[in-house]
């Protein structure tokens, strides 16, 4: 089963970046968290299969978006 690719939007200084999981450089650096988030999106679909992880200024966690096939889809 081929690996997901997360991606992190993560603060950087006053701006925002888009970071791939376990990597020191950012991908990209954007002047909102908007401009990121649809970075991120855009490398986490071309990915096949992406996880979009968000982050809130104080670095915790805001919101996760993951695209392609589900491991675990809920049920019901």
């Amino acid at each position: 089963m081929p690996e997901r690719k997360v991606v992190h939007v993560v603060p950087h200084g006053d701006q925002w970046a888009v970071r791939s999981e376990g990597s020191e450089r950012a991908a990209s650096v954007h002047s909102t968290q908007a401009e990121a988030i649809g970075a991120a999106r855009t490398i986490a679909v071309n990915a096949g299969l992406g996880q979009v992880v968000v982050h809130r200024p104080d670095g915790r966690i805001r919101e996760e978006h993951t695209y392609g096939r589900d491991p675990f889809p809920p049920k019901g």
